[in-house]
């Protein structure tokens, strides 16, 4: 008699384990689907809804600069007074495919803008309209005439001193001479002089902190500042680009050996609005902080807004034993080492031509 196959009690069991694990398979898997179109949701919904600005902001104007990166430029507009989350707007950029797509330029941020419209304003270069020309070696009375006859600015530094001005962008007891970025800048309708103003501030502050990093070791300066200083002359006194390093390596030659810079837009700069466009000997004799004739060294400040390629001569002057230079009538120079070749070089290029 064959024995009784009793049935397996394990195998029901194991038959509705297997159910049991595909039901709640399935209702996770569904929860994961409803969380991340709630998410989804959630995220369209902010991307469409206007951001916050600083409260005494009616725009936003800010600068995105050439290869700055999708973080630099939402550090730029939080800093200038956007009020959203970072690394959302940083995501949605990043997801939307169009993070690489974000064109240089000036932009103006009203209070209606959504971070997607943020998005499409960079990416289409969809940039404010009015613009100011800022020129290389204008001084500081310059640059603040042009920018109070320029239309669409609010003109709220028109009627502060330059001591003024500069307290209100946070330098105070700063000359402000030398310290502002010459460039084109674009600016929104009634945007104010002093968001512009701080904008070019910034700007020279990170073109001097670049050069500086970048400077040849064996060139004289040991100061930032001493270099924005001789970016400056050498800004007033090159007539041709190409004569800039050499420009500057004949007053780092002059400093090295102790010699006066001698140098005529000092002494100008000094003179103010004194200066009637004839330079005397008695100005040359006329001591004054920026009389390079009467005094050694370095002027106490800068004489100009000096661009990026003076700053970069400054600081990777030409190796060369020049210590003088003459104009030749082309806007070029004729460099020496002697006195006595610089004076003949005076003869040709001067005396002749007179």
């Amino acid at each position: 008699m064959s024995a009784m196959k009793l049935p397996n009690p394990q195998a029901p069991r194991h038959h509705r384990t297997l159910s049991q694990r595909g039901g709640v398979l399935t209702m996770m898997l569904l929860a994961v689907v409803l969380l991340a179109l709630g998410v989804a949701g959630w995220v369209a919904l902010w991307a469409y809804y206007p951001m916050g600005h600083r409260d005494d902001l009616s725009a936003i104007d800010f600068e995105v600069e050439s290869g700055m990166s999708v973080k630099q430029l939402i550090t730029q507009a939080q800093e200038a007074g956007l009020e959203v989350n970072g690394m959302m707007l940083y995501s949605l950029f990043k997801y939307s495919g169009l993070a690489r797509e974000v064109k240089a330029g000036s932009y103006e941020l009203d209070r209606e803008v959504t971070p997607w419209n943020f998005v499409q304003k960079l990416t289409r270069g969809e940039e404010s309209l009015k613009s100011v020309t800022l020129i290389e070696g204008w001084n500081m009375r310059q640059w603040r005439q042009a920018l109070n006859k320029t239309e669409g600015l609010k003109h709220d530094s028109a009627k502060l001193s330059d001591e003024e001005l500069m307290k209100r962008l946070g330098l105070e007891g700063q000359s402000g001479e030398g310290y502002f970025y010459p460039d084109t800048y674009t600016f929104g309708k009634n945007s104010s002089d002093l968001k512009l103003l701080t904008r070019s501030l910034k700007l020279m502050q990170r073109h001097l902190d670049a050069a500086w990093a970048a400077r040849d070791p064996n060139q004289l300066l040991s100061r930032k500042e001493d270099a924005l200083i001789l970016a400056s002359i050498v800004e007033k006194e090159t007539g041709q680009a190409k004569d800039r390093p050499m420009i500057a390596s004949v007053f780092q030659n002059r400093l090295k050996i102790g010699m006066p810079l001698q140098t005529d837009p000092t002494v100008i700069y000094g003179l103010g609005e004194s200066f009637n466009g004839d330079l005397t000997r008695k100005d040359l004799k006329n001591d004054h902080p920026w009389n390079t004739y009467t005094r050694l060294g370095l002027p106490p400040t800068p004489i100009a807004m000096p661009g990026a390629a003076s700053i970069n001569a400054a600081l990777h002057p030409a190796q060369s034993n020049a210590l003088y230079f003459v104009a030749r009538g082309d806007g070029s120079s004729q460099f020496s080492e002697t006195l006595a070749e610089h004076n003949e070089a005076v003869r040709k290029y001067q005396l002749h031509s007179q």
